[in-house]
C-alpha cells in the first residue's frame, strides 16, 4: 500500500505555489483562491462557537443543525430529493469528499471516466484507491464540453464511474441540461454511477443556471453530489464541503472513511457554516456578479496580449484557460530541462520568473491541456490588472525583438 502512492502524483499546482513564496511582489493568479472575505454570518457564527465553548468532539457525519439545513439545501436549491439529514455528510472541503467516495466506491482495477483536461487531485485520489482514471476528452470547439458520442464509445465492462465537473476546473465549461440527460441515460444503460463535483454551482455567467444531475428523474439512486463552501462563501482556508448519498452500504463505507481520516470536522468551522446557510444568500450573487465583471476586465486585458494567449470567456467558476501560440517559444532554454518538451510549463515558468505572474500549464490538467494555461481571475482587479500589465510588456516586447 505505502509504494502504491508513489505512483500518485503531486499537483504541479503545488509546485507553482511552493515557487510563488520565493517571488517578490507576485500576482497570485495560479490559486483557486477568491479575494473576498468570508461573510460577517459565517465569522459571527465562529465567534459564538468559541464564546460558547464548542471545541469539543461532536458527531461524525456533522453537526445536527448544519446537516438539516444542507438536506434542506440539496431538496430546495438544487432539486435533489434528499430525505433527511442521515443522508449527508459534512467534509473537510470538497477534496476530502472526493477522497471519501473513492475510497468507498472503486475497487482496484475498476474505470472512471473523468474529463480530459481535468483538476488533478481527481485523478490523483482515483490512483489512491487503486483505480484506473479513464480520460474523455471535452473541446474547446464545444464551450469545453464531451462529444457525448465518444463519452459513450469510453464506458467499457471495467467502467465503474462518469466523473463531472461542471463548471468545470480548469476551463470553465458547463454542462447543458441536455448533456446531463443523455449522461443520466448512459449511466442508467450501462448501470454506472455518477460522482457530481458540484463546487462552482454559484459560479455561473451570461444568465445560466447550475442544474445538478442528482436532480433528474431517479439519478440521485446513482449519483454522489459534491459541494464545497469554498467558492460560495469565501471559506477556503476553513475547509467545509459535503456530500449527500442515497445508497445505505455506499454511504456507511463512506461515513467509515470519514471517521477514520478526520474524526469530525472541526466543530467551530462547522458553525461557521450554519451562519453561512442562515445568512443573507445575497453575498452569493454579489460574489458571483464581480466575478462576472473580473471576467471582462480579464478577457479585455487577454486581446492586447498580441495573440500570444487566447481564449473564449468561461460561462462558469473563475478560470482562464487560454492558449498558447504554437509559435511562441522561451527567449533562453527553460532551466529545468525535465519541462523543456512542454510549451504550457515553458509559457509559466517564463510568466513566473520574469513577470511575477503566478498561473498553471494546461499540461497538469491532463494531456489535453497542453498548449493551455491556467490563470484565476477571482483575484482583487487591482491585482488583474497588473498581472495583464505586465504580460503586456513581456510580449510586447518580445513582439518587437522577435515578431511571430
Amino acid at each position: 500500500m505505502a509504494k502504491s502512492l508513489d505512483s500518485v502524483p503531486l499537483s504541479g499546482i503545488i509546485r507553482i505555489r511552493d515557487l510563488m513564496y520565493t517571488i517578490k511582489d507576485p500576482y497570485r493568479l495560479d490559486q483557486g483562491d477568491v479575494s473576498f472575505d468570508a461573510p460577517a454570518s459565517v465569522k459571527d457564527a465562529m465567534v459564538r462557537a468559541i464564546a460558547d465553548n464548542r471545541t469539543h468532539y461532536v458527531q461524525t457525519a456533522g453537526i445536527p443543525p448544519l446537516l438539516q439545513l444542507l438536506a434542506e439545501k440539496l431538496r430546495s436549491r438544487n432539486g435533489i430529493p434528499v430525505s433527511g439529514p442521515d443522508e449527508v455528510m459534512v467534509t473537510t472541503g470538497g477534496i476530502h469528499a472526493i477522497f471519501m467516495v473513492c475510497q468507498a466506491l472503486l475497487e482496484p482495477a475498476d474505470e472512471i471516466i473523468v474529463p480530459d483536461p481535468t483538476w488533478p487531485p481527481t485523478v490523483s485520489n482515483i490512483l489512491a484507491a487503486h483505480a484506473v482514471p479513464a480520460r474523455c476528452p471535452i473541446h474547446e470547439r464545444l464551450g469545453w464540453r464531451y462529444d457525448l458520442d465518444e463519452l459513450a464509445a469510453a464506458i467499457t465492462p471495467r467502467t465503474r464511474a462518469i466523473y463531472i465537473n461542471s463548471p468545470h476546473n480548469p476551463t470553465g465549461g458547463v454542462l447543458t441540461r441536455a448533456d446531463l440527460e443523455r449522461i443520466a441515460a448512459l449511466a442508467e444503460r450501462h448501470n454506472l454511477w455518477v460522482v457530481s463535483d458540484e463546487a462552482y454551482e454559484d459560479v455561473v455567467f451570461d444568465g445560466g443556471q447550475h442544474v445538478s444531475i442528482a436532480s433528474l428523474p431517479g439519478m440521485y439512486d446513482r449519483t454522489v453530489p459534491i459541494y464545497t463552501f469554498s467558492k460560495s462563501y469565501a471559506m477556503t482556508g476553513l475547509r467545509l464541503g459535503y456530500t449527500a448519498c442515497n445508497n445505505r452500504t455506499l454511504r456507511d463505507r463512506m461515513k467509515k472513511v470519514l471517521f477514520l481520516t478526520a474524526s469530525n470536522i472541526a466543530s467551530v468551522v462547522q458553525y461557521g457554516g450554519v451562519g453561512a446557510l442562515e445568512g443573507s444568500q445575497e453575498v452569493v450573487e454579489q460574489f458571483r456578479s464581480e466575478l462576472e465583471a473580473r471576467r471582462t476586465l480579464f478577457y479585455d486585458g487577454v486581446r492586447d496580449l498580441n495573440g500570444v494567449l487566447t481564449g473564449t470567456p468561461p460561462k462558469g467558476a473563475f478560470y482562464a484557460f487560454l492558449e498558447i501560440d504554437p509559435a511562441w517559444r522561451p527567449e533562453e532554454p527553460s532551466v529545468d530541462p525535465s519541462i523543456r518538451d512542454s510549451i504550457s510549463w515553458q509559457m509559466v515558468e517564463h510568466l513566473v520568473r520574469r513577470g511575477r505572474i503566478g498561473c498553471v500549464p494546461g499540461a497538469d490538467f491532463g494531456p489535453a491541456g497542453e498548449g493551455y494555461v491556467r490563470f484565476c481571475f477571482a483575484r482583487e482587479r487591482k491585482e488583474l490588472k497588473g498581472a495583464l500589465d505586465s504580460m503586456k510588456a513581456l510580449f510586447t516586447a518580445r513582439a518587437a525583438l522577435h515578431p511571430l
